[in-house]
């Protein structure tokens, strides 16, 4: 094949990925270089500053609950209240329930972490699609529709990104209208690609970034946007729920968010640290919604949207480290996340912030050493954010004992300001606690239907309330060019037909919450493996929890993934 010549393009700063944490970064360094200029103070700054976004329109892949905590956005913007934002909705109430099959009990107190008064209730994608022209206002080009598919380094020094190439079809061939990705250099590069980023994954092991930390701990979130009749709930309700439909063995529960009276974010948040191979996010999701207490409020409603993200919930024993030379890492890629309060977009903001105060230093100084970045780090250290993480460093690993003396545990933390009985409180990676089927189900993995150890019934959608995976994918609206290589790259499939078959009757098909992994009955017996990677939400589960570690995501073609609305 012919060497790919590539345009190299010049610049100081480069933010990759148009998420809140970069967003909050960039228009905070835009800010500071405006008033250094605007006192007259010497060197004038003029650096040129670009952010790449994947997703072709920046929010289309922007995913959370969301209760928003407006601390980092009150410093970074003081008067956003004033203005247009999507920020028409406070919190009107809390609720905690502990759900069993049928009934609920509620918490006669809602606990510290979950107390939300003063918090809005909002669309995440609104927001940062609110955030973004402002930025652009400071001078920021922001490009979407370009992944950033490989660091580029000189030695152990980032010097910038390679975007995708496009226009490559499924065998590796350029088609008609291809055209080189680019490199992006920089002077420093700001890494907020969010959860289990493929570059990240890449700059963390080549640098030994996460070589010093306990494993990161994910979770993954399966999301509806519903309409509902007015009257079923109040405009600003948040309902927490533990329990059902998760065994007291699994991490996680379940939100309802009502963003006004008749429009309602529901979701389940599952840890990626569980032991069930069958395990099915999305399935567990619509058994949520047969449950009577949310049965009655999205009875006669309409599902709007659907969508499914991956959160970092190890603390601040997981975060690696954030500065090397040349680069810094901000938000989820940072895993600035409280999986005690389940939030992390005014972590990620705040992340941003400091990030560019760091970067303003450095321009000032015209030193853009390892040196002078590393202040990235003792900004971190000496702020709000470090201080709200501490006390939530073993949330999460609490849990490894159930949901019961979790509880207990979650409350001495409370008491103790995050030690807990343990500090650290150290376990294994997540997928590490997957067994296999004859470990949890006592008998082997039978893949005919019926046959002994073969999966569990999946439960039987009626279209109204509860959907199979390929609508709720539908209400994903997620579209990527088909004939383009498969983002998804499964390194050994031999392993998968073989060992993975016998051993944990290939979970990828149950983790997947876009119906990407599917088995297929071939004529004449045996069955044969498919990867529909158009359908991919790009939540990354499937890298995270594959127990074999041998599923690598990769960011497909610029502008291909999901679109969500108002999530």
């Amino acid at each position: 094949m012919t060497e790919t010549v590539r345009e190299t393009l010049e610049v100081d700063v480069l933010f990759v990925g148009a998420g809140p944490a970069n967003l909050a970064g960039a228009y905070r360094l835009g800010r500071l270089v405006a008033e250094h200029n605007q006192r007259g103070e010497s060197p004038k700054l003029e650096p040129m500053i670009a952010m790449i976004e994947k997703s072709a329109e920046v929010g289309q892949h922007v995913l959370s609950g969301a209760v928003l905590d407006p601390r980092a956005l009150d410093e970074l913007i003081p008067d956003f209240r004033a203005g247009d934002g999507p920020f028409h909705q406070l919190v009107t109430g809390d609720t905690v329930l502990l759900l069993t099959r049928r009934g609920k009990l509620k918490l006669p107190i809602v606990p510290p972490p979950l107390q939300n008064h003063g918090k809005y209730v909002v669309s995440l994608g609104d927001v940062v699609r609110w955030l973004a022209p402002q930025v652009s206002d400071m001078g920021v080009q922001i490009f979407p529709g370009f992944p950033g598919v490989a660091m580029l380094y000189d030695g152990t020094r980032v010097v910038g990104v390679r975007t995708g190439d496009k226009g490559i079809d499924s065998k590796g061939q350029r088609k008609g209208n291809f055209e080189p990705g680019i490199d992006l250099r920089a002077k420093v590069t700001v890494v907020g690609e969010g959860a289990r980023g493929s570059l990240c994954k890449e700059l963390f092991a080549r640098l030994g970034l996460h070589s010093s930390v306990q494993p990161q701990l994910y979770a993954i979130g399966v999301k509806e946007l519903w309409e509902v009749p007015a009257g079923r709930i109040r405009a600003g309700s948040v309902v927490h729920t533990l329990g059902y439909p998760l065994k007291s063995e699994e991490f996680g529960g379940a939100f309802l968010y009502a963003m006004s009276e008749t429009q309602l974010s529901l979701g389940l948040v599952i840890g990626l640290d569980y032991k069930d191979p069958f395990l099915d996010p999305q399935e567990r999701l619509q058994q949520l919604k047969g449950h009577p207490f949310f049965k009655t409020i999205l009875a006669g409603g309409k599902l709007l949207h659907y969508g499914a993200a991956t959160l970092p919930e190890g603390g601040y024993y997981s975060l690696p480290k954030l500065w090397a030379d040349g680069v810094l890492v901000v938000g989820d890629s940072a895993a600035f996340l409280n999986g005690m309060r389940l939030k992390g977009i005014h972590l990620g903001m705040k992340s941003g912030m400091l990030a560019a105060e760091t970067i303003y230093e450095a321009l000032c100084k015209r030193d853009f050493s390892a040196a002078t970045l590393a202040g990235y780090e003792r900004r971190f250290q000496q702020s709000w954010a470090k201080q709200e993480l501490w006390k939530a460093r073993n949330f999460h690993q609490a849990f490894a004992g159930g949901l019961y003396a979790g509880l207990v545990h979650a409350g001495l933390q409370l008491l103790t300001g995050g030690r807990g009985l343990r500090d650290p409180w150290r376990v294994p990676a997540g997928h590490e606690h997957m067994r296999t089927v004859q470990e949890y189900y006592g008998r082997p993995y039978a893949r005919a239907a019926g046959g002994a150890g073969a999966a569990p019934d999946k439960l039987k959608c009626d279209g109204t309330l509860a959907f199979d995976k390929l609508t709720d994918v539908y209400h994903s609206d997620t579209s990527h060019e088909e004939n383009q290589p498969c983002h998804l790259v499964v390194r050994d499939l031999d392993l998968c037909h073989d060992r993975c078959t016998r051993e944990y009757g290939n979970p990828c098909q149950h983790f997947c919450p876009a119906s990407v992994y599917e088995w297929l009955p071939q004529e004449g017996g045996g069955q044969t493996f498919q990867i529909n990677f158009s359908n991919c939400v790009h939540c990354k589960t499937c890298d995270i929890m594959d127990p074999y570690q041998i599923i690598d995501w990769t960011t497909p073609e610029g502008g291909g993934g999901p679109r969500y609305v108002h999530m």
